[in-house]
């Protein structure tokens, strides 16, 4: 029986890249994924949404979990892009290959708004691979929506889920209803707009990119040791910033400037068609990082 996943900040690992070419930066993403090691993250998650892996080639993938195993200790959740079963078990037997016993889930998009549709899915990705499952409820992406009852009826048939990321708005009340549904941990995304009020509703944690993660731990500490009132007060100095990043149609290029800003990434380059970040942003940009608690580097700029 697989484990599951351990409660608390899984960082969604961004892709750095370099030049015009959009060469992977293998120094850039060492040092972002020590940095979440260094600050207590629980795990990373890699090739997700967040890490444009849906633009990256097989050896491309390959490289970044290379880079991200050999650069710390930390359990991983590897996500696969595609939406039927064969490609998905395809991107899983890379995984597998790749990372070996480190993977601590495969995440799997939820590809049907029919639970049976899902759960065979799901089993059979698993039973060709051996790998656990998180199953990721992602509509904005996968186009898939999926009635919370039937979601929950969809898990409930695949004993190797390990975990559900919960990224259906509104997420408060489908994290409620799934966490008194199933027995896996559920963990709220996008970007950490909701994570307060998730976790007043039953999530584990935070499985998302931030360019501060520092205030997702610092909120879900806060909760976990002093409830509501002190994780309020411990993310307050955040939400410009998290609010900022969630824009629509540019989120990823606020964030991997900002995550260049911090000193972590040499470059904030976006692989097209995403959106680069438009330059009247900029300023505003900075007056967020540097009212951010502790979000500004050595090195900077």
């Amino acid at each position: 029986m697989s484990h599951h996943l351990a409660p608390g900040v899984w960082g969604v690992v961004a892709t750095p890249f370099l030049g015009s070419s959009h060469d992977i930066d293998e120094t850039s993403l060492t040092r972002l994924v020590r940095h979440y090691e260094a600050i207590g993250a629980t795990g990373l998650t890699v090739l997700g949404v967040f890490g444009e892996a849906s633009r990256l080639s097989a050896d491309e993938r390959r490289t970044v979990l290379d880079v991200v195993a050999e650069s710390v200790d930390l359990p991983l959740v590897a996500g696969a892009t595609a939406l039927a079963t064969a490609p998905v078990i395809e991107e899983a037997r890379l995984v597998t290959e790749t990372v070996g016993d480190r993977l601590a889930g495969l995440m799997v998009q939820v590809n049907s708004p029919d639970p049976a549709t899902v759960a065979d899915h799901l089993n059979a990705v698993h039973e060709a691979t051996g790998a656990p499952v998180v199953v990721q409820d992602y509509p904005e992406t996968s186009r898939v929506v999926i009635r919370t009852a039937d979601l929950i009826t969809a898990v409930r048939a695949v004993p190797s889920a390990v975990a559900l990321k919960a990224e259906a708005p509104p997420t408060p009340s489908s994290v409620a209803a799934l966490t008194a549904g199933l027995d896996i941990p559920v963990f709220g995304g996008l970007g950490g707009l909701g994570l307060l009020d998730e976790l007043a509703c039953g999530a584990a944690g935070a499985m998302t990119g931030f360019s501060c993660p520092e205030g997702l731990l610092a909120c879900t500490r806060a909760w976990h040791e002093g409830g509501y009132t002190a994780a309020r007060d411990a993310y307050l100095p955040y939400l410009p910033l998290v609010n900022f990043e969630a824009q629509a149609g540019i989120g990823l290029a606020v964030r991997k400037e900002a995550i260049r800003r911090r000193g972590l990434f040499l470059e904030a380059g976006v692989r097209p068609p995403s959106r680069s970040l438009p330059e009247p942003l900029v300023p505003q940009l900075d007056r967020h990082l540097s009212a951010t608690p502790g979000a500004i580097l050595a090195g900077v700029h």
